[in-house]
């Protein structure tokens, strides 16, 4: 008997043991993936481990990144643009507060702090202009974003500077635009300010057409004023002396311009239709009805990808901000960040707040990119697809200039003129190297012979150098990275677009031209 019993002993420790075993086997087997996830096993095994491992960082992969659903609803940017004082903060603001993007008590604390300061018109105001410095002198300096949304749209808000100092802030705005809303103050001596030579009404509108905002709401502020009291004649007088303007700037008033009478303070005629009797003349929509109607923007998004860098920041990685002007961006694609043809790859990619899996033309995108430092990247800098459809990065190319108004100590045109050259999100120093042509106005034929020289009004071929290779199209491949604007000591002096890219130059001379 003793005997049969320690031969027991023996088997149900043998047994212990092959239990242990088993369990060492099973977690073996559960460490496997991991390991193979990330060493792959040795060639032996072959193409089944790599199939493992990436099923398994597929799976890791999609439980790390919790995608939202995509609003399908058309999105539109829209850049708020004046003389200062015009009320464009104000208006944002109660816009914002009309759509409940802002809460009842946000607004009484806003109440309370404009009181304080001596400003009680201004407390809508400062749901846009943040910062101290903008609250205390009542200025707008950097360009406020913020989102409201209608039953049919999605809107952001791009609140631009209107100080003549910040009108670099202002370009930087309304290059991301797509419709312009021209705020007008009717205010007697207020709207005569800002349209006279000098006033940034002119300069901002003129910039809005360069900058490709096609569609202008012109909104006539402050028509609740003392001295205009919603008077039919004041609304009609601001409206016939900026048409023949904006016609002038090349916007077709009858097609893609829009006139209508608000009260920002009051919000009258800006989410609801006004009832107010002495405005009964007024029968048309509110502004956001305005809205709403505009027609449908076409988008490129089977076009080659166009993201210009409006800024770039770190966190946890390299995040840049930008336009998506055409084309598509998704998670994964392997692309070039230009002028550098730097190789790049895409991690995530944000629409305001929400992670998405991609993006198209129009909307404003944040992406984290994979092997490149923010160090490396500018403003102006372009994310673009690789191979033969990369955006161009050229030193010198030909355009088609309309010189607006000279300097009046600079007042002829030449060769040899400097001036600062804003293409979309870039400024950059540029000299003229020769004027190719002059062309006739009335008939758009170019001129037999160069001419030396041009003034203030004439519309003339020219051959622009930058230090540095910028990124830039042809006006008819791309719009947007093909038109731009020449500023000289703080004034818009003329307005163009790229009409060829290698202007009688050996290709070597660039840095890269679609390779």
């Amino acid at each position: 008997d003793s005997k049969d019993s320690k031969a027991d002993s023996k088997d149900s420790k043998a047994d212990s043991k092959d239990s242990k075993a088993e369990s060492k086997d099973s977690k073996a087997d559960s460490k496997e993936p991991k390991k193979s996830a990330s060493k792959p096993e040795p060639e032996a095994n072959g193409a089944n481990a790599d199939a493992d491992a990436d099923d398994v960082a597929d799976s890791s992969a999609n439980q790390k990144h919790s995608w939202v659903e995509r609003d399908e609803r058309e999105h539109l940017n829209l850049v708020f643009i004046g003389h200062v004082d015009a009320g464009k903060s104000t208006f944002c603001g109660q816009i914002l507060y009309q759509t409940e993007q802002v809460d009842a008590r946000t607004i009484e604390k806003y109440e309370k702090e404009a009181k304080e300061k001596n400003r009680e018109s201004w407390f809508l105001a400062f749901i846009m202009d943040t910062n101290e410095e903008e609250r205390a002198k009542g200025k707008t300096v950097e360009v406020g974003r913020a989102h409201f949304e209608s039953k049919n749209k999605r809107y952001t808000i791009l609140d631009a500077p209107g100080h003549k100092n910040y009108v670099p802030n202002m370009i930087a705005g309304a290059c991301q635009a797509d419709v312009g809303v021209l705020v007008i103050s009717a205010r007697k001596g207020e709207f005569e300010t800002g349209f006279e030579r000098g006033g940034q009404t002119r300069e901002h509108a003129l910039l809005a057409k360069t900058l490709g905002v096609r569609l202008l709401v012109v909104v006539i502020n402050k028509m609740d004023d003392m001295t205009v009291e919603w008077a039919k004649e004041r609304f009609e007088e601001c409206r016939d002396k900026l048409t023949p303007f904006l016609k002038g700037c090349g916007y077709n008033v009858k097609k893609d311009v829009v006139f209508l009478p608000i009260s920002a303070l009051t919000a009258a005629n800006v989410i609801k239709r006004m009832e107010i009797p002495a405005a009964s003349w007024y029968d048309g929509p509110c502004f956001l009805e305005v809205l709403d109607n505009l027609p449908v923007v076409d988008r490129n998004r089977d076009a080659p990808l166009r993201l210009p860098v409006l800024s770039k920041y770190k966190d946890l990685g390299t995040v840049i901000e930008g336009k998506v002007e055409q084309g598509t961006i998704s998670v994964g694609d392997k692309l070039w960040m230009m002028p550098n043809r730097t190789p790049v790859e895409v991690l995530n990619v944000w629409l305001d707040q929400d992670e998405v899996r991609y993006l198209i033309g129009g909307e404003n995108a944040r992406v984290k990119l994979k092997d490149i430092s923010d160090e490396d990247i500018m403003p102006g800098f372009v994310l673009t697809q690789r191979g033969a459809g990369a955006c161009a990065a050229v030193r010198r190319f030909e355009a088609q200039l309309i010189i607006v108004e000279l300097l009046e100590h600079k007042s002829i045109f030449s060769a040899g003129y400097t001036a600062v050259l804003h293409v979309h999100a870039m400024a950059e120093e540029c000299s003229i190297l020769e004027l190719t042509a002059s062309i006739d106005k009335k008939t758009g034929k170019k001129s037999k012979r160069p001419p030396m020289f041009v003034k203030s009004g004439a519309v003339v071929n020219v051959i622009i150098e930058v230090d540095q290779a910028v990124c830039v199209e042809q006006f008819d491949q791309c719009a947007q990275l093909g038109r731009f604007t020449l500023r000289d000591e703080g004034k818009t002096i003329g307005i163009g677009k790229i009409i060829d890219l290698t202007p009688g130059l050996n290709l070597k001379d660039d840095l890269s031209l679609n390779n």
